[in-house]
This record gives structure tokens, sequence and C-alpha cells, in this order.
């Protein structure tokens, strides 16, 4: 396709994230107008011809809008079908309808299912998500299905801003017991587990505790958190077993009902989401809630060298922005492969596999450029500053890949 043949349209429900993704890939937004009439029908106009393009609309599930918001998208889906767009990917990070993936009980509907026929019937050809609540509901649809996953910028988040290394990974249920356990492997850390039993939907009755939080900063991650009885829960049960700390990593904040009273009234020292959802004036209401950009984030990672530790930040391709302009170029995801017990993508493997060879330094270096091989052969470049050889880690050594 042509590098100038993508348009990217949003609703009502996430601009501010739309226009990051819009920023990240050097477009503009395409203009859209949605008016909603007296009668609460949806109007939608695309302002612009998108014949013969190929059309990104994001929109995600927004708290309180869940409705709206869904309307909107499936009108400029058909709007832009109408229009011969010649493909349109719906980029919806937060997917309506999620938990309803399941016939659960009697008569019960399988909601999720109603929505993926729903978007197809209205003229989409792709779907981008994040964190699915199910992964099975990738098998609700009959065209292509991008699940992408948070953990990458939590993995970042945790390195960043606690001392990881005193911490154990919780999940608050079973259910989350394998996204939190991947969490924990990647970071090297233990794992625990709270056993909870529901009286009815959105209340919790008791938890149970599996595993060693004693003096420890505990890490619930989820998800998502609705009203966050389940969190508020949770933190109650692992501060009475001694957690020095305890902390929250969710992907989808929803934070509807009485969440953020309960969050400020809560052993939760922090709570951590990423921007899927809007959360405008919750966050000026709870100084507890910090939000993960996931238009396009850095993720730094560690090349360990005996008695040093040397760091390089690299830009991660798992985000909106860059699912969008691999779907547009039509490119594949990198997979990512261990070596030394660090995850790469298959070019920082090779580059992780030429430095880690096991030497001992020495001497003191100034500050400088060491460049290898270029064109069809690796290139990389190794920036660093002044220091003297001594144990333990060195601060805003990076190294980077061009």
């Amino acid at each position: 396709m042509a590098a100038n043949s993508i348009k990217l349209l949003t609703g009502n429900s996430h601009p501010d994230l739309a226009r990051k993704v819009a920023d990240r890939l050097g477009i503009d937004l395409t203009k859209v107008l949605v008016v909603q009439y007296s009668n609460q029908e949806t109007s939608v106009t695309i302002g612009e011809s998108v014949r013969d393009e190929d059309v990104f609309i994001i929109q995600s599930a927004a708290p309180g809008e869940v409705n709206d918001g869904l309307m909107e998208l499936l009108i400029m889906i058909n709007a832009c079908k109408t229009a011969s767009a010649r493909r349109i990917t719906a980029v919806i990070p937060n997917f309506p309808y999620a938990r309803q993936d399941k016939k659960d009980k009697s008569r019960a509907p399988i909601s999720a299912k109603l929505i993926a026929n729903m978007l197809q019937t209205a003229g989409c050809n792709h779907v981008i998500t994040m964190d699915l609540h199910a992964s099975q509901i990738q098998g609700f649809f009959n065209v292509p299905v991008d699940n992408l996953y948070a953990e990458p910028s939590m993995l970042q988040y945790i390195r960043e801003n606690f001392n990881y290394r005193n911490a154990v990974i919780v999940s608050p249920d079973a259910g989350g017991a394998k996204r939190a356990t991947a969490i924990a492997d990647r970071l090297d850390l233990n794992f625990a587990l709270i056993h909870k039993e529901r009286s009815r939907p959105n209340e919790v009755s008791r938890m149970v505790l599996v595993g060693d939080v004693q003096n420890k900063i505990a890490i619930l991650v989820d998800d998502m958190a609705d009203t966050c009885g389940t969190l508020v829960k949770a933190a109650q049960t692992l501060k009475k077993h001694g957690a020095q700390e305890v902390v929250a990593i969710v992907t989808h904040g929803i934070l509807s009902g009485n969440a953020i009273d309960s969050i400020n009234k809560s052993e939760l020292g922090r709570v951590v989401v990423t921007n899927t959802v809007p959360h405008g004036e919750k966050k000026k209401r709870c100084p507890r809630l910090h939000t993960i950009d996931i238009a396009a984030t850095v993720r730094s990672q560690y090349l360990i060298f005996p008695g040093y530790i040397w760091e390089y930040t690299l830009m991660r391709d798992i985000q909106l922005a860059e699912a969008c302009r691999r779907t547009h170029n039509e490119e594949k995801r990198k997979k990512e492969k261990k070596v030394h017990n660090v995850y790469y993508t298959p070019r920082e493997a090779i580059v992780a596999s030429c430095l880690s060879v096991r030497y001992s330094l020495s001497v003191h270096y100034s500050q400088g450029c060491i460049a290898a091989l270029s064109g069809p052969y690796l290139s990389f470049f190794l920036s660093f500053q002044t220091f003297f050889p001594q144990k333990g880690p060195l601060h805003q050594n990076f190294f980077k890949i061009s």
C-alpha cells in the first residue's frame, strides 16, 4: 500500500489517545463530525474522502458511554465502507462487553460474540485491541484480530518505579494467574495468589492468600479495574499478611461507580492503569492514580557483565501506533527470544549475544562511541558517559540500536 494512503479516524470516546497515535505516526486525524440528535440518535459525517484508503478507526469502550461509543464506531465503519474505503481496521483498546464472553448461566447471552458479528456486518476487515478479558473472543471473529499486550509497559513501569527485587507479583484471582506468573517470570520474582469467593457480581465476600508477602512490595496485576472492590479487599488481605506496600497495575482502568473514593480510602499506595480509556477528572480526584501511555512506549533492558550492568533503551513495537503502522505496511509482528534470562526481539538477541562476552573491565573510559559493521550486517552504537569501573549498576549508560 502507498505510504500516504492511511486515514486515522476517531469518535468521541477517546480523542486524546487518537491524537497521540496520530502524532506517533506523523499524520493528521481525518475530520469526522459526530452529532447526537435530541432523540439520542447518532449521526456521523466523514469530512474527507476515504476512497481506496486504508482506514483506522480508534474508538474505545469509555466508562458510562459504552453503548454510545459502540454505535459511533459501527456507523463510522459503515460510512467508510459505503465511501469505498480499501480496508477498515477497528482499533478498540478496551473491547466492549468483553466480560460477557460465555454462557455461564441459563438463558445468558454471549454478548461479546454479538459485538463481533455487528462489527463485521458493519464492514470491519480487521480488529486491533488490547488485553482482551478472555482471549477466546478472538475466535468470535471471521476477520483478523490482533490482541496486543500491556505486559512490556507494565514490566518497564515496575523496573523504573519500584525496588522490584524486594517485590512479589500477586494475582487477585485464579483467572489472572497466567498473566501474573508471566510477569513474575520475566522479573524473576516470586508469585502469590488470592482466592476470592463472590456472593454476587462485583461483590467479594472472602479472600484467601496463597504465598508469602511478608515485608515485601506486593504488586497486584489484573486486566481490568471496574468498581475496584476486588483490589481494595486484596490490599487489605495483603496488608494483614505483612506486606510492606501494596500497589496495583491494571490494563483497563474503568473505575466506575465509587471506585475513586474506594481507592482513596484503601490500603493501595498506588493504582497504575493504561490509557485505554479516558480518566479525565478521575486523576484529579485521586492522587494515587497513575497512567501508562500505550500509544507508544519506551522500554529499557539490561546487559549484564561480571560486576557491571549496562542499560539500553529501545522503542518497543507492540503499542497502538506501531500496530497500525505494521498493519498498514503489511509487516509481521516480531517474536521475542530469550537470551541470558532476558527477552529480546531477534535483532536485539544478536546484539545481546555479541555483547554478553565474559570479560573484565579494568581501565578508565571517557565519553565516546564504538561503531560496528553497517549495511547488511549488524549496526549499533555504544555511547557511554565517563565512569570508573566499580561493582554495581552504572546509571545512565545507554546502548542504542540503530
